[in-house]
């Protein structure tokens, strides 16, 4: 897809939206058409790294036992350890803590133990932590480079609509910077689909309160 078309479509929705009182994201929306969501082939789901960094990165909360303990502290958002899973036992709380991250990553050993406190609540919302993204973890794992990935991963994931929505980034980033993110999760989607271009019907972009704005 024409990189220029949209990057101009990115100035669209950007100039277009009213400010508000806080830092509007900057999502991609892309339409599909002639694809079954039911069959393998339409299907996706699948973690990507975006080619630039968004500002306001992925927040990581880390459920751990003592080996791991140190480094999730120092590196991701929350490190909950397994003596402290009894804690979390609270509806309330795990609701709470579901909201709050966006990727969590778990201890190979521990699945179990994470599945028992935090499944039903992480399952629904699609947040259990996945294999694909690399998100389960061994003991003795170097978390560093997980973490730094995740941190501006995004999922590309068709659920009962065809449409996938993603962030961008926000608004506070440059147009190069979002078109940049933009073209390379549009082109990821033409290689991935069964028929490529011909597989998408639209593509739009939007900030959260703003109005969609059509790649032409």
């Amino acid at each position: 897809m024409d990189r220029d078309k949209i990057s101009s479509a990115i100035t669209t929705a950007k100039t277009s939206s009213k400010k508000r009182g806080f830092t509007q994201s900057v999502d991609l929306i892309v339409n599909l058409r002639d694809l079954d969501v039911q069959k393998p082939e339409g299907a996706i789901d699948e973690y990507v790294k975006l080619p630039v960094g968004m500002k306001k990165t992925a927040k990581i909360c880390a459920l751990v036992g003592s080996e791991l303990k140190a480094q999730a502290e120092q590196l991701c958002d929350k490190a909950i350890t397994l003596t402290d899973f009894p804690k979390w036992a609270s509806k309330s709380k795990c609701r709470h803590l579901v909201r709050d991250f966006d990727f969590f990553i778990a201890q190979a050993d521990l699945m179990p133990q994470v599945a028992k406190a935090f499944g039903a609540f992480l399952g629904p919302v699609g947040k259990m932590p996945n294999p694909k993204a690399g998100q389960i973890v061994q003991p003795k794992a170097n978390l560093k480079p997980l973490v730094d990935a995740l941190k501006n991963t995004i999922r590309l994931r068709v659920k009962k609509a065809p449409v996938i929505q993603c962030a961008i980034g926000d608004e506070s980033m440059d147009a190069k910077a979002l078109t940049d993110n933009a073209s390379f999760i549009v082109n990821h989607l033409e290689h991935r689909l069964p028929k490529g271009q011909s597989n998408i019907q639209a593509v739009l972009i939007k900030t959260t309160m703003g109005k969609p704005a059509r790649v032409s």
